[in-house]
């Protein structure tokens, strides 16, 4: 064989490589806008369907006296809900907020287990680009893709946000981030006590770092689950590419349990911040004021 042949077969062999970004399929809506529809986001449809056709079932199957498969669903639920009274440490909060939190959880665990599945990332089309081929999927992992992630990390943080709004007030939500309140507390409370002078704007620019730390707890939660699934999603090429039967086994099972873990620890920090969120910090404060106060008054 020629050189010449050696680098036509080089360059004309599809290349199938694990992209940080997911590849588009195909475009709905005119070109200059629409939806651009990737493999990782008709992975996740399809993870959604599954829930909901998994969901069908369990509800056309329920009975009073309930049989295996219900009586597995039952225990499984109430660890879930038991699990969540621990974090909230309140059974009327962990009622309000588990339909979500429980919903998210289901979601990102199909989502990262179907990434596992061997049609997943093996079976798509070749595009030809100039002088190379390249494979792109059908599907690939959703969580796999920072997207996913991030749009999850958004739900759960902007969803604890309205969650306060709706348990505490609108006012109350907002004064922990942009607190007038302390501002305001200047001119009524510097004859008394000059030290508020400090105190007052220490608290307010506070407030700011703890708007900065929502912001913060978006990247952390989503860029955390990505980076564990794309991790993953590499080493199992890795493996597969270098003996593609037995030595990815292990790993596989790795998957699933880190799958497992990756779902919990998102859904239960997402239990977290709604609990934050539906805490009143503003009555302790008042409280500690009160006590200073009265210190003051008899000195």
């Amino acid at each position: 064989m020629s050189i010449s042949e050696t680098i036509d077969n080089q360059t004309t062999e599809p290349v199938h490589e694990v992209t940080i970004f997911a590849e588009p399929l195909f475009h709905i809506g005119p070109e200059s806008g629409g939806l651009n529809v990737t493999n990782s986001l008709l992975t996740s449809w399809l993870a959604v369907f599954i829930i909901l056709i998994f969901s069908l079932i369990i509800k056309l199957n329920l009975k009073k006296i309930p049989n295996k498969l219900q009586h597995i669903f039952e225990i499984l639920l109430e660890g879930a809900l038991s699990l969540c009274d621990q974090v909230t440490n309140d059974r009327k909060i962990t009622e309000k907020i588990f339909p979500l939190v429980f919903a998210i959880f289901t979601f990102i665990l199909i989502n990262n287990w179907i990434g596992i599945f061997p049609f997943i990332g093996s079976v798509g089309y070749i595009l030809n680009e100039g002088t190379y081929s390249v494979f792109v999927p059908f599907f690939r992992g959703g969580t796999a893709d920072i997207n996913t992630t991030l749009t999850l990390g958004l739900i759960s943080v902007i969803g604890s946000n309205v969650f306060g709004i709706v348990t505490l007030g609108l006012w109350k939500t907002l004064n922990k981030y942009v607190k007038l309140e302390e501002l305001g507390s200047i001119v009524k409370k510097v004859r008394k006590d000059p030290s508020v002078l400090i105190v007052a704007p220490i608290s307010f620019f506070v407030g700011i770092i703890e708007f900065i730390g929502e912001v913060a707890k978006i990247a952390s939660l989503s860029f955390r689950l990505f980076g564990n699934i794309f991790a993953g999603e590499v080493l199992l090429s890795s493996m597969a590419a270098i003996f593609a039967f037995v030595l990815p086994t292990p790993f596989l099972f790795l998957e699933v349990f880190i799958g497992l873990i990756q779902a919990l620890i998102f859904s239960l920090l997402s239990a977290v911040y709604f609990t934050i969120a539906a805490q009143d910090h503003g009555e302790h404060e008042e409280s500690h004021i009160e006590k200073h106060d009265e210190k003051l008054v008899n000195v």
